[in-house]
């Protein structure tokens, strides 16, 4: 109440007028949507890896990394079919959390640039998003790397 105090009458007014006409998010609702998507893209992923292992010559370990860019490369192909709009604007984070966000991140960013050109338009708009993942990951991967040659040095594992 007390910054009412300091409002002027005019700000007041508009503040009740917002608040009235503020359209009301249903935040259990959008919970459980992106729940059920990401639950949805996670299963959908658990039987990618499945099919790799009973189908190929991978185990449960060298399954995730085709496994992987399965579902980015699906991610893609369903952003360039214009699915994975749909997919986004019914279940919010569900679909932008899992790997299949990256995909369509990166996909999205060349199919809108792509008037501009191959290098400067594609590239270069597709690499500013994907080039902060990719030097972080490897970044990471090396500190990760370094970590376990000294523990491994020192006799711990």
């Amino acid at each position: 109440m007390e910054k009412n105090k300091e409002k002027t009458p005019e700000q007041q007014q508009y503040e009740k007028m917002q608040q009235q006409y503020e359209i009301k998010r249903p935040i259990l609702k959008n919970c459980l949507r992106a729940f059920l998507a990401g639950g949805i893209i996670c299963c959908i992923g658990q039987a990618i890896t499945y099919g790799f292992i009973y189908f190929s010559n991978f185990t449960e370990q060298t399954a995730s990394n085709p496994t992987v860019a399965t579902m980015v490369f699906l991610s893609m192909l369903l952003t360039g079919f214009s699915l994975y709009d749909k997919i986004g604007q019914f279940s919010g984070a569900g679909s932008a959390v899992p790997v299949t966000g990256f995909g369509n991140a990166i996909i999205s960013a060349a199919i809108e640039h792509r008037t501009e050109g191959f290098i400067l338009g594609i590239g270069g708009n597709m690499f500013k998003l994907a080039g902060a993942v990719i030097v972080y990951g490897v970044f990471s991967a090396f500190i990760v790397a370094l970590v376990k040659t000294a523990l491994i040095q020192w006799g711990v594992i």
